[in-house]
């Protein structure tokens, strides 16, 4: 049986692809670049199993539901 990776290792495995990839290039904006990859199918996720409470999404996530709103609509989700 194959160990499950975990979402920290697959960022790492992820990031260290993209900087072999750069080839020398300089990488800009990683930050914004990693946060857009993560952030909406995790809002997907969270979603689904909430059953599209907005509340208890907020809740599962740890964050405000204005905040979750406000997310929601970045990612055109609303």
């Amino acid at each position: 049986m194959t160990r499950q990776q975990t979402i920290d290792e697959a960022v790492t495995r992820n990031l260290e692809k993209y900087f072999r990839d750069l080839e020398g290039t300089s990488p800009t904006l990683i930050y914004d670049m990693v946060i857009r990859a993560v952030e909406r199918p995790m809002l997907e996720v969270v979603m689904r199993q909430a059953q599209g409470n907005q509340l208890r999404a907020s809740e599962m996530l740890g964050i405000n539901r204005n905040t979750l709103r406000k997310k929601l609509q970045q990612h055109g989700m609303l």
